[in-house]
């Protein structure tokens, strides 16, 4: 008996591997051409940048100008990620030279910053009082706030938060 079950092993060892293919060939779905996307509709909604009259500034610089409740969740957002908010603060909000063609150090790249990073806020109502004194000190200047990431040394996000009256 022993001596059939081993017999049995070996045979089946023995055995060739199937060589035919079992699996039927995948034919997919045909293409409709007919039936293509179409943004027809949108088409006539899109809106182009004018190239004249309007500043690009920071991140949110293409939508409309925040109100304090989109403010205030753009701030804890930043507090959320955990970045450290600061406020700086310009007389000409975006890049220029002067006297030379070539960039240097200030040509509207760095911006003043507003007292101290404020490290360890938890409260975006805090940042936006730091915003309402910086307009009361400094009414004809453009205020941004960023968020810096301590740990990998970084600005993660800023925008502006307040524009002087009569800018674009």
């Amino acid at each position: 008996m022993a001596t059939m079950i081993s017999s049995a092993v070996t045979m089946a060892r023995a055995a060739p591997a199937k060589t035919g293919n079992s699996i039927a060939p995948f034919f997919g779905r045909k293409a409709e051409g007919a039936k293509l996307p179409s943004n027809r509709m949108k088409v006539t909604c899109m809106q182009v940048w004018p190239i004249e009259g309007k500043k690009k500034f920071e991140t949110l610089s293409y939508l409309p100008d925040l109100s304090q409740e989109e403010l205030l969740k753009q701030i804890e957002y930043l507090i959320r990620s955990n970045w450290i908010p600061c406020l700086e603060f310009s007389k000409v909000g975006f890049v220029y030279r002067e006297n030379h063609r070539s960039p240097g150090y200030y040509d509207g790249r760095y911006w003043t910053m507003w007292k101290l990073p404020m490290f360890g806020c938890t409260d975006a109502t805090q940042v936006a009082k730091e915003v309402e004194e910086a307009k009361k000190e400094y009414p004809d200047a453009f205020i941004r706030i960023l968020g810096f990431d301590a740990v990998r040394q970084v600005q993660c996000i800023m925008f502006i938060a307040y524009k002087p009256p009569g800018t674009y």
